[in-house]
């Protein structure tokens, strides 16, 4: 199986403080990996590099086989990943179809009939059919993140970064985004997601990375690192988790 990422040797620093030292990750296509750890170890950081949207200051991003370290259009690798963040930056003053058919309508050049298209076959998808011509402040917090996940899907992108999708959302409406996600994972999308819930990246990630200041201290299959991980920061960050009955 090729790799759909691999990164190598990247360092992100702001100022004097070090955020991202010497990561190393490799992303098969259709794996899904999911980033763990504290708040503040890098995560979104490391989300943000791959996508361009932080200039790294050392190392390399090759995606597909192509390095888009530092690329001539960023834009045009941009067209390739898609983001989700933790809020769902929607155009408050255009319906959920403009919301969703904007971009492959400016970016990629599809006629308005096309993208309509796209988007009523992902809105359908995921049960927004008949929020089609609702506005964002009509909609619940889990529908209008599926509704930035459909977004980003209408671009046709190789790989999918989830930043804390969930975080801001009611835990009622988690699940229905967490749903989305798995979707995606069993149609085969190559995702990273950086996540505080534990048992749902137990569940759907091939692979699960813990960040601590800025490292990938370990990485592996879940089953290893949620039941037996090597480092003793690990399994005292895993333990606060049960702790706190979160896994």
């Amino acid at each position: 199986m090729s790799n759909a990422l691999a990164i190598e040797g990247l360092s992100k620093s702001f100022g004097r403080h070090e955020v991202l030292t010497g990561i190393d990750l490799t992303v098969a296509e259709h794996e899904v990996v999911a980033l763990i750890g504290a708040s503040g170890s890098g995560k979104s950081t490391l989300l943000r590099c791959i996508n361009l949207l932080e200039p790294i200051d050392a190392g390399r991003i090759i995606l597909g086989g192509e390095e888009i370290t530092r690329p001539p259009n960023v834009n045009a690798v941009r067209r390739r990943i898609g983001i989700v963040f933790q809020s769902y930056n929607l155009f408050p003053h255009m319906s959920v179809l403009r919301n969703v058919t904007l971009a492959p309508c400016d970016v990629l050049g599809l006629s308005r009939g096309e993208a309509e298209q796209r988007a009523t076959s992902l809105l359908e998808r995921f049960g927004l059919a008949d929020k089609r011509g609702e506005y964002p402040d009509r909609l619940s917090g889990g529908q209008q993140q599926r509704v930035a996940v459909v977004r980003a899907l209408a671009m046709q992108p190789e790989l999918m970064l989830f930043d804390e999708v969930t975080s801001a959302l009611d835990p009622e409406l988690i699940a229905e985004v967490l749903e989305v996600i798995r979707e995606l994972a069993a149609g085969g999308m190559t995702m990273i997601l950086a996540t505080h819930e534990m048992g749902f990246a137990r569940d759907i990630a091939d692979k699960v990375c813990f960040l601590d200041g800025g490292r990938i201290l370990e990485q592996g299959p879940p089953e290893e690192i949620f039941t037996s991980p090597r480092e003793q920061r690990t399994q005292q960050f895993l333990q606060r988790i049960i702790e706190a009955k979160r896994l």
